[in-house]
């Protein structure tokens, strides 16, 4: 199910369209107290020790400063090192489904539902046809080990992936060397930000799970978007910063379920919806539909959901050159 942008998330960008002296200040969504996790935590402690399993260590308090910046600075790169050590740590598991990455694997259909829908509705193709997106230029940043940049290749993209990780750069050669389908991909050790400076530029500029690691949000939209031609289409997935996204994505994943290394995401970092439209705003790409993804724990399964609470996805659509805004 997708929905477009509500009514109160534009009015909230148009009141935040002038930004605040020195650097850019994103609304805080509000914060609830982190003690009420804490029962829940205790309850899944205790039935883990009555399973004779060791209990998860007590999940760490949110933290209660000031909302995450959107920047605004001079900075030349996004790049987090600590997020580049993190993942290349585990950059072996990438094409594991029962790995460190089994979150993204399981998601990954639904994800590519998202970004089929949209991007052949934006480019007026047939999303029934073999390869909808063929003749389409892609760049798939932070791309791991290619889990998205391989059937982006399949539905007839010609796909760049792109990574700050080596290691993950390396796997996702080798891999997509083995099918002669996705041995095409064009994969790059490099940054959003290194690729502005060649004046790259591509018809569809995709970016999941990434924005949450970068160091500063504001910079990494405005790379995004300069990599995007006028009236190009933008994609960005990520994680909200909510209690329910707290409670599931890094108590449940990292705690409880242990899907993913204690420590992967750091709630801080996490961006909200009106964020993230806000940034994109800034960077000339205007928010058209947002979707939220929702998990069966039934059926494992991932699908498409008007809750954006937790992950959701946003696509965008890079607003075309002015003769008036060429001449400011």
């Amino acid at each position: 199910m997708l929905r477009r942008v509500a009514p109160p998330l534009r009015r909230a960008l148009a009141s935040s369209a002038v930004p605040h002296r020195g650097g850019a200040r994103l609304p805080d969504p509000g914060l609830s107290s982190p003690h009420a996790l804490l029962p829940q935590w205790r309850r899944w402690a205790s039935v883990a020790a009555a399973s004779s399993l060791p209990p998860p260590p007590p999940p760490p308090s949110p933290p209660q400063g000031p909302p995450r910046h959107a920047g605004g600075g001079s900075a030349a790169s996004s790049l987090n090192p600590a997020e580049v050590a993190k993942f290349a740590a585990i950059a072996e598991t990438w094409w594991d489904s029962q790995g460190p990455f089994k979150p993204l694997h399981l998601m990954n259909p639904t994800r590519l539902s998202f970004i089929r829908s949209t991007l052949c509705r934006h480019f007026r193709r047939d999303p029934y046809s073999a390869k909808p997106l063929e003749g389409l230029k892609v760049i798939d940043v932070g791309c791991g080990g290619g889990i998205l940049s391989e059937p982006l290749a399949r539905m007839g993209a010609t796909v760049t992936g792109i990574d700050a990780v080596d290691k993950n750069i390396k796997i996702a050669h080798i891999h997509a060397a083995s099918d002669p389908t996705t041995a095409s991909i064009e994969y790059c050790w490099t940054t959003a930000e290194d690729l502005v400076k060649e004046n790259k530029q591509f018809d569809a500029v995709i970016s999941l799970e990434v924005i949450e690691h970068v160091a500063n949000p504001l910079e990494f939209c405005q790379s995004l978007s300069a990599l995007t031609v006028p009236n190009g289409a933008t994609v960005i997935s990520t994680i909200n910063r909510s209690m329910r996204a707290y409670a599931a994505a890094i108590v449940g994943a990292e705690y409880i379920l242990r899907w993913l290394p204690v420590g992967t995401h750091e709630w801080s970092k996490l961006v909200t919806p009106e964020e993230l439209a806000l940034a994109l705003q800034r960077a000339s790409i205007s928010v058209e539909e947002m979707a939220g993804f929702f998990y069966n724990p039934l059926t494992r399964e991932w699908s498409l959901s008007d809750d954006t609470s937790i992950n959701y996805i946003a696509y965008g659509v890079k607003k075309s050159e002015t003769p008036s805004a060429t001449a400011q």
